[in-house]
């Protein structure tokens, strides 16, 4: 009987080839899969931080766009010495409940400003009342059917309407939801950074400047760099606790005030300055140092003149981002009071004050609906300016780097 040759797949021979190569690894069929695998949950997770960071901005946006604009209403005002007395009568009784009680206090205040409104009774858009301004929004709202109804013919009128909200830029912090505004809370973040610019930059940067270029490698100065790197990664509530023990019980600075708060904001920057600052002076080329000290340059003035100019732009980026991270923190700030009800703006560094996100911190708590969409809005605008100081970092490190 003649054998019969049964004929060999294609897969056999392909796997037989392999298997006799000299040079086949076992191994790089899993590798590839795992390489494959890798770069599938690289690109899942890419992909679902995007859609979180879509889903979360797109909802601030949406809770924060009505908070720009606040709900008025047109009626007749009365304003005299009775009126002034008792705020409450210079309107119909009618319109009692559907008006802001802080627009309401502020007559006194209208009448000392215009003294031709005395004895006079005028037809003026008043500032309604936080339910009133969340039933025009179309948000949930607590009105008694008779101001309903009054509120439905009004609007057939069109003597209700939103407006665009000027007193949320005007205005600071008031217990009135619709009175309230981010002035206050502005104007004490901008003295607050400005404290904490003039203490944190210089000092960061001649700290910087003596390790980098004067100190030498010993103990003392790997201490010093030990501590540093160790500050600038601990938590910022600490740097709050220190503040309250240094700088308000230990030298009695006035509580809650830009200066306390700059300083403390201060501490917690400096690392991150100085870090950012050696980086940078790193970054300049030897022979630069080389070449001045050949002309019989001292070492001061190689550092003065040559090293600090080429290394300004990467200082200027990292004290920028610095003072954008000092900006949104809240923890050290809530440890020196810097979270109390400030309702006008401070005049200097040493009144009490509060700064953007101890009002976002604050407004959040609050029980009524009308400051969810503030607290929003606060976050927008943190944020817009937390966005462009990291914006102005990257054009300023475009701008005036030196490429070698």
């Amino acid at each position: 009987m003649n054998n019969i040759i049964e004929p060999t797949s294609e897969k056999h021979q392909s796997s037989q080839v392999v298997n006799d190569n000299p040079f086949y690894d076992p191994t790089l069929i899993k590798r590839h899969n795992k390489a494959k695998r890798f770069k599938f949950f690289t690109i899942a997770s890419i992909v679902f931080a995007i859609c979180f960071l879509v889903f979360f901005l797109g909802d601030m946006v949406v809770k924060g766009l009505p908070a720009f604009q606040q709900t008025y209403v047109q009626i007749d005002v009365t304003y005299n010495k009775k009126t002034i007395v008792s705020t409450r009568k210079a309107i119909d009784k009618k319109y009692r409940r559907i008006v802001s009680r802080a627009w309401l206090r502020n007559i006194p205040k209208l009448v000392e400003a215009s003294p031709e409104l005395i004895n006079t009774t005028r037809k003026t858009w008043v500032l309604a009342n936080h339910q009133i301004d969340q039933y025009m929004k179309g948000h949930y709202y607590k009105i008694k059917d008779k101001q309903l109804k009054l509120i439905q013919q009004m609007e057939q009128q069109a003597t209700i309407k939103l407006k665009f909200n000027s007193l949320f830029f005007t205005h600071g912090d008031s217990k009135t939801p619709e009175n309230s505004g981010m002035l206050s809370a502005t104007i004490g973040s901008i003295l607050t950074l400005i404290v904490t610019m003039l203490t944190a930059f210089p000092l960061g940067v001649m700290t910087a400047v003596y390790l980098e270029e004067f100190a030498e490698d010993n103990r003392w100065t790997q201490l010093i760099e030990v501590n540093i790197n160790n500050l600038a990664a601990i938590p910022s509530i600490l740097f709050g606790l220190l503040g309250l023990a240094v700088f308000i019980n230990l030298l009695g600075m006035p509580r809650s005030s830009p200066l306390v708060g700059g300083l403390t904001l201060a501490l917690m920057t400096l690392p991150i300055i100085i870090v950012s600052s050696r980086a940078a002076l790193r970054s300049v080329p030897d022979s630069i140092r080389q070449a001045g000290y050949g002309l019989g340059l001292t070492k001061i003035q190689v550092v003065q003149d040559h090293v600090l100019p080429l290394a300004f732009p990467g200082i200027m980026t990292g004290s920028i981002i610095g003072m954008a991270q000092a900006m949104g923190e809240t923890a050290p700030l809530i440890i020196i009071g810097m979270i109390a009800f400030i309702p006008d703006s401070p005049s200097s560094i040493f009144e009490a004050a509060t700064v953007m996100p101890a009002q976002i911190f604050t407004w959040a708590g609050m029980p009524e609906r009308a400051y969810i969409e503030r607290t929003a809005a606060g976050i927008m605008i943190l944020l817009s300016v937390l966005i462009s100081l990291n914006t102005l970092a990257i054009i300023l490190r475009k701008k005036l780097e030196v490429k070698w």
